[in-house]
């Protein structure tokens, strides 16, 4: 299995620092939060991951260079135009093959495992869900079972989507490389009733604030 980190985005929530700095170069622990992101991966057994790039993205690719140095095969998808999350994924597909793969956003630090695959036969995605952060009024999606599924009225959403899922690239057939959220599909298959979930309630930040990074860094102190 391959896997496809999202680390195009300007983070602009974490200016200044993201002005000289892309986010997912942020270091924790004296490492930035990319190389954590691949080290969580190969001790799943992901060795094969592609890198979207564009804000200040040159310095991504310096520093991961071919991946051999962590023992992982990185290949990297290049965006003159920010394509977003779902155009992004679109143009790199011809590197992340027709069997499915792992998705991760490149703002996530987490304790998921990344160990388990799409494994209902109709379903085309498998999202990782958690509780729904305190400074956020509603969630995204509920859980019936392993479905995925939207209430109209989205206070009774419980869950947030994780920024990791598991992705049949089918899902992508016939989408032009442009830019739009990988919500438009997203939402699309689980109105279909083709996506599943699982709530997961361990380490997990979605590094997007600077309260949200010094909070990160104190668990590593």
């Amino acid at each position: 299995m391959k896997a496809m980190i999202l680390a195009a985005g300007k983070g602009t929530r974490l200016a200044p620092l993201t002005e000289k700095l892309p986010k997912p170069m942020i270091p924790i622990s004296s490492e930035p939060l990319i190389v954590h992101q691949i080290r969580w991966l190969r001790r799943a057994g992901i060795v094969d991951v592609v890198v979207n790039l564009h804000h200040l993205g040159e310095q991504i690719r310096d520093h991961l260079g071919s991946g051999r140095q962590f023992g992982v095969n990185i290949s990297f998808s290049e965006e003159e135009e920010l394509l977003e999350t779902g155009g992004g994924i679109v143009k790199a597909l011809p590197l992340l093959g027709l069997d499915e793969f792992v998705l991760l956003n490149g703002d996530v630090w987490t304790g998921y495992r990344f160990q388990r695959s799409v494994v209902e036969g109709h379903a085309t995605m498998h999202l990782v869900l958690v509780p729904k952060p305190e400074d956020r009024d509603h969630g995204d999606v509920d859980l019936q079972g392993t479905g995925v599924r939207r209430h109209a009225k989205r206070a009774l959403n419980p869950w947030v989507y994780a920024g990791i899922a598991f992705v049949k690239p089918e899902i992508f057939k016939g989408e032009s490389i442009r830019p739009f959220s990988l919500r438009e599909i997203l939402f699309r298959e689980i109105d279909a009733g083709r996506v599943t979930g699982e709530l997961y309630e361990g380490i997990w930040y979605d590094i997007g604030t600077h309260n949200e990074l010094k909070q990160v860094r104190r668990l590593m102190l």
